[in-house]
């Protein structure tokens, strides 16, 4: 083969290689919207930290503060960066609640019909005995140009919750902001 020849094999064969990864990105995210179970968690307000990525709202959770007597097996032993994947029940508001955690594997024990394992990565620890603080890559959500400041002053005042979809695995994706109960953004499968 000629060195033109091998020129043009090789960088097609390297497009074919980042086609592949980005389609597994986006089916992979798209799997977990389409099939995975839907659970809803309540929203806290929290100030935007980086205006120059567009417009989009910073999320908080009630469940990204985990009690460390939550955690199955966890002793003074640093936390932070490690998987933990936290066992959530439906309450009576229908969000979902943190009842157990555990560190780098879901919990042995079977889970309830209105349980559901979601995993995240220990992102701060203040102190022995204290909450660590967890993120679950659900911490961002996009919004059309110019409306992420009235959502957050929104957020201060009413009740805002997501709908997430949540894969065997625990990897988490957002399908849905709503206000007071009500679907104000969908996310569609691509």
């Amino acid at each position: 083969m000629n060195h033109p020849a091998r020129i043009l094999v090789f960088a097609l064969g390297l497009a074919a290689v980042q086609i592949g990864f980005l389609g597994s990105m986006i089916l992979g995210r798209a799997g977990i919207l389409r099939s995975g179970t839907e659970i809803r968690l309540a929203v806290e307000p929290v100030d935007p930290r980086d205006l120059l990525r567009g417009d989009y709202v910073v999320l908080g959770y009630p469940i990204s503060r985990i009690e460390r007597s939550l955690i199955v097996g966890a002793t003074e032993d640093e936390l932070k960066g490690r998987w933990l994947y936290v066992r959530l029940a439906r309450g009576e508001d229908n969000s979902f609640e943190p009842v157990s955690a555990a560190l780098d594997e879901p919990l042995p024990e079977a889970r309830l019909d209105n349980h559901i394992d979601l995993r995240g990565i220990v992102a701060r620890e203040p102190g022995a005995g204290e909450s660590v603080q967890v993120t679950y890559g659900i911490e961002r959500y996009y919004v059309p140009e110019g409306e992420g400041r009235a959502i957050e002053e929104a957020m201060r005042q009413d009740r805002f919750e997501i709908v997430a979809a949540i894969d065997e695995d625990g990897s988490a994706q957002i399908k849905a902001l709503l206000h007071d109960g009500r679907a104000i953004y969908r996310e569609p499968l691509f």
